[in-house]
């Protein structure tokens, strides 16, 4: 089973593909794929059969199909939508793709047809408040959470009706949140009822008690993601979680770096194990699906950097750094074969 990284190239309109050595974490280009556009969010179906890409500037989702030979990419179908996507993601079934709208404040769901591609029109086109920024469904696949950020300030709660495709507003509707704080990406606990987001404007990662049988969240944990007294303009970007739920990590735009947390195993609580140094703008980074290597892509910098996590602590060892091309945007690992 060969392990693979796919990277939006948003400056240089391509999708990478790079293989990762298991052994070392040393990235290989292998394939990049070229298109009419800049990538940016990139989504894969549940069985790892089909990639989405959202294109932002002409407000398109392509659909790829991953060859399960070498995780080549073929683009096979496109579907345009009224407003650019900033995140993509699929439900538990791989039948419906959701869609985060900063712009246009809202969020969609739109159909997955039986040959893996995006169809239109979407059968929820839900407007909610501008900077819309991130969504995914729980493990269950009956519940979704859309944080906005900036002056929105507040996370959505919907139902999600996975037959249908149909979303719901949950009681209550929203979770509001002190002023500045600016919720943008989450993760949920592979095993805790436990969800954490990280806050853009805040620079702090909260954690949420998730209520799993009414789909409602409670905060009850709220750290920075700096060091004590550094000052400076900073905001926060993505957020992720190790496979195994001992590590958590959110990146620093302006600091310039990962912050790293070990998670309580008990209780999901948060401990800081400090920031490591990382490329100008990491805007996007990703883990592997052991939790061996974590990739860094510096939206100024043009490069990615590679870390080793250890094991023991969490803490980020760099390895090595690589220049990728023009705004990487968004990082995607999997492994294919068998």
């Amino acid at each position: 089973m060969a392990l693979y990284l796919y990277l939006s190239v948003t400056g240089e309109n391509r999708i990478a593909r790079y293989s990762v050595d298991l052994e070392t974490g040393y990235l290989q280009l292998k394939e990049n794929t070229a298109l009419e556009s800049g990538p940016a969010p990139l989504a894969v179906d549940p069985q790892q059969r089909f990639l989405y890409a959202g294109l932002r500037s002409t407000r398109e989702v392509l659909s790829f199909e991953i060859d399960q030979d070498n995780g080549s990419l073929r683009q096979f179908a496109s579907v345009t939508i009224d407003s650019d996507p900033c995140c993509l993601s699929t439900d538990n079934t791989g039948r419906f793709l959701f869609s985060a709208h900063y712009g246009g404040g809202l969020i969609g769901v739109h159909p997955i047809g039986q040959d893996g591609a995006v169809h239109g029109p979407p059968v929820e086109w839900r407007e909610t408040q501008q900077f819309a920024h991130y969504t995914q469904t729980d493990a269950s696949n009956q519940f979704v959470f859309l944080p906005h950020v900036s002056d929105s300030n507040v996370i959505y709660q919907f139902r999600f009706d996975e037959s249908t495709g149909k979303l719901t507003p949950n009681d209550p509707p929203t979770v509001s949140q002190p002023l500045g704080t600016g919720p943008r990406h989450y993760v949920h606990h592979p095993s805790l009822k436990v969800v954490y987001v990280d806050n853009e404007q805040g620079c702090s990662v909260t954690a949420y008690h998730f209520d799993s049988e009414k789909g409602t969240l409670a905060p009850f944990q709220t750290l920075s993601t700096l060091p004590e007294g550094w000052q400076g303009e900073n905001t926060c970007a993505q957020i992720h979680i190790d496979p195994t739920g001992r590590f958590l990590y959110a990146s620093n735009r302006g600091h310039e770096s990962i912050a790293c947390y070990r998670i309580d195993q008990s209780t999901g609580e948060l401990e800081s194990v400090g920031q490591a140094p990382t490329e100008p703008m990491p805007r996007a980074f990703n883990i592997d699906p052991e939790g061996r290597y974590l990739f860094a892509g510096g939206l100024e910098s043009d490069n990615m950097a590679s870390y080793s996590i250890n094991q023991e602590t969490g803490a980020l060892d760099r390895l090595e750094t690589y220049n990728v091309g023009k705004s990487p945007m968004w990082i995607h690992l999997m492994h294919i074969g068998s």
